[in-house]
């Protein structure tokens, strides 16, 4: 078991630049602006490659490739390398959730136990129960978790419904502390997949992957994008030097375990960029979306355990 790892090499960095025409048809102007910094930061940080993109109102509008994707070959990184891509797709997990709600079938302040069936929240107290709002702000008292599962070992993560089975609980009253929690986010998944009647990498791969145009983006990689895969490393402990690692996979998935490319994930930037829509499509309602940004409980602040988000708690 391997948890909370950190992969060095996976930087799938988007930024959003406001540039006129004539600024964006310059690329080697914006690489001439960009390149040292990226560099600078790749050293500092160890990191052995990376895929960077730049958008502007609708578009990609420089992109560009460093490094190596596999340092014992001396594979130079490309624009199609694909990355593990963490927590990140937990907004698309939310998003997901959150279109099944605008569908009628469920409230934010519901109590979760009433639509997971015979598999419950173990330890809730149902005088104050776990609800939809507490999961998707880390506020419902479960435990961070991972899980993790080297690939090429015997033992496999578990079936979502399995996990949920055995697994899932709280550690605290909801509402007492915000907790990082992929197991929350893990229900989410679960809870995308019962409320739908769908697989949950189904409905991601219908409401979220194609509607954004994401053709590299996988849970469960094809061939064409398994041998674009960047190598994980992480610097040994003694030398520092960077050495190849395992690929994992993790009984928490849903909470982020995706395989993509730089150029899906700025597609996905996009979306968030234009308020939930995508090429006029619109992905979730605008309401639904400003809700995704609008703190939820005045009590936190942010950011979640002192390291992830900022000083608003969001969805």
């Amino acid at each position: 078991m391997i948890d909370h790892l950190k992969y060095c090499f996976v930087f799938l960095l988007v930024l959003v630049i406001t540039a006129s025409a004539h600024q964006v048809s310059r690329a080697d102007r914006i690489t001439a602006v960009l390149e040292p910094d990226i560099k600078a930061a790749m050293d500092a940080g160890k990191i052995p490659s990376c895929s960077i993109a730049l958008v502007d109102g609708d578009a990609i509008v420089w992109q560009k490739a460093y490094g190596y994707s596999n340092l014992w070959a001396k594979s130079p990184a490309q624009l199609g390398s694909v990355y593990l891509i963490g927590s990140t797709f937990k907004a698309m997990s939310t998003m997901a959730l959150l279109q099944l709600m605008e569908e009628g079938k469920f409230k934010l302040d519901d109590p979760v136990n009433q639509y997971l069936g015979d598999i419950k929240i173990k330890g809730e107290d149902p005088k104050n129960p776990v609800t939809f709002r507490h999961i998707l702000t880390h506020t419902s008292g479960m435990p961070t978790d991972f899980g993790g599962f080297p690939i090429w070992e015997d033992e496999m993560p578990p079936k979502l419904e399995d996990y949920m089975r055995s697994s899932l609980r709280v550690e605290r009253p909801p509402l007492e502390k915000e907790v990082y929690s992929n197991m929350g986010y893990s229900l989410i998944g679960y809870l995308v997949q019962k409320l739908s009647g769908k697989p949950f990498k189904e409905f991601i791969a219908k409401h979220i992957f194609k509607p954004l145009e994401m053709t590299d983006t996988e849970f469960n990689p094809r061939p064409d994008i398994d041998e674009r895969m960047a190598m994980p490393y992480v610097p040994d402990e003694k030398t520092g030097e960077l050495k190849a690692f395992y690929k994992v996979r993790a009984t928490v998935w849903p909470a982020g375990l995706v395989w993509g490319t730089v150029g899906d994930q700025a597609r996905w930037l996009i979306t968030n960029l234009n308020g939930g829509s995508y090429k006029g499509k619109r992905i979730i309602s605008e309401a639904t979306f400003d809700q995704m940004l609008t703190p939820q409980f005045a009590k936190f602040k942010g950011p979640v355990e002192k390291l992830w988000g900022r000083k608003r708690s969001q969805f």
